[in-house]
């Protein structure tokens, strides 16, 4: 089976979902958050990076990053803000409120999934689904370069988006039903929905972008991505490379730097140190082990590249991840 660029990187950096709130609100309200690295410690402690996303279950709102306008949000939109930025989620366009870290600090001891109310006494007028994901940001992880600080994502019954819709639909009913097992299994619908979110990012680009995700569809360029995740480890050279992806050496530099954004020998130099942060962080292996796992025959040689391109040698990364591990909210 031939490689999968985008599900080999979704490994790699170790995508994990974790707690889910449950919103509900009546009109007026508005919910505020701070940039997911300050939430981060009370709901995901210990990961790199945080991603938030919402999925309206029932009524509307309007979301978007704090200063930028916001979007219509309808029930079964789906909303993710990958770079962590701090957003506005409110029943009408311009309302702002002071975040509080107090609702993040109750649910990291609270049980979950976390239910919340705002706004007026009485029935809802809105529903909604807030997940969080976390992953490694270092040190080189191409998925988070190449999304934007905002993925919408709009219902469309009948069409590509239902499979995203029953895993939203799925995420609710566990959330409600507060099953033994609950928190697992909202976790691995949370990274679901994630990676269904971006596939549809990626087919609904335009023809003309540039970027990670557009060389992914380059037939040529894919390819060679394809090649370099399935083999990181293997001698590659830029002609076995060009060979392989059916183009001419010059060409596929040009094509591959002009979409990636790094040459094909530096983005697999990269990509390796990102494999062997991984090894040093979540293994026991000698680095001499790690160092030959990604493609090097010499541990020195390793030691200097990963010193080079991570910013410290290969022992120091695996004690600053002893210290930073994740652990459960």
């Amino acid at each position: 089976m031939a490689a999968d660029a985008l599900s080999e990187v979704l490994r790699a950096v170790r995508l994990t979902g974790a707690v889910f709130f449950r919103l509900e609100a009546r009109e007026p309200w508005v919910a505020e958050t701070p940039p997911s690295a300050d939430c981060a410690p009370f709901v995901m402690p210990g990961a790199q990076h945080v991603i938030e996303y919402h999925v309206i279950h029932s009524g509307s709102c309007w979301a978007g990053p704090v200063g930028t306008e916001p979007v219509r949000m309808e029930a079964g939109d789906i909303i993710a803000f990958p770079q962590g930025d701090p957003h506005v989620l409110s029943s009408t366009p311009g309302l702002r409120q002071v975040p509080d870290l107090a609702i993040y600090r109750e649910a990291a001891t609270a049980g979950l999934p976390f239910s919340c109310r705002l706004g007026a006494e009485g029935a809802p007028t809105a529903c909604i689904i807030c997940g969080f994901l976390g992953c490694d940001a270092r040190p080189f992880n191409p998925l988070l370069e190449a999304l934007p600080r905002m993925l919408h994502l709009r219902a469309r019954p009948g069409h590509g988006g239902s499979w995203l819709g029953h895993l939203a639909g799925a995420a609710m009913a566990e959330s409600l039903a507060r099953r033994i097992g609950g928190e697992v299994i909202l976790a691995r619908l949370s990274e679901l929905m994630f990676a269904e979110l971006i596939r549809h990012h990626v087919e609904a680009m335009p023809a003309e972008e540039t970027g990670w995700f557009a060389a992914l569809r380059d037939p040529h360029v894919g390819r060679a991505l394809n090649l370099l995740h399935g083999r990181p480890a293997a001698p590659w050279t830029l002609d076995a490379l060009a060979r392989d992806a059916a183009l001419s050496r010059s060409s596929l530099a040009e094509r591959f730097t002009r979409l990636v954004g790094h040459p094909p020998m530096q983005y697999l130099a990269r990509w390796r140190m990102q494999l062997a942060a991984g090894l040093l962080a979540d293994s026991g292996h000698q680095v001499a082990r790690v160092a030959a796992e990604v493609g090097y025959d010499s541990e020195a040689a390793f030691s200097r590249a990963f010193h080079k391109l991570v910013g410290m040698p290969p022992a120091a990364w695996r004690r600053s991840c002893d210290r930073s591990a994740p652990r459960p909210a």
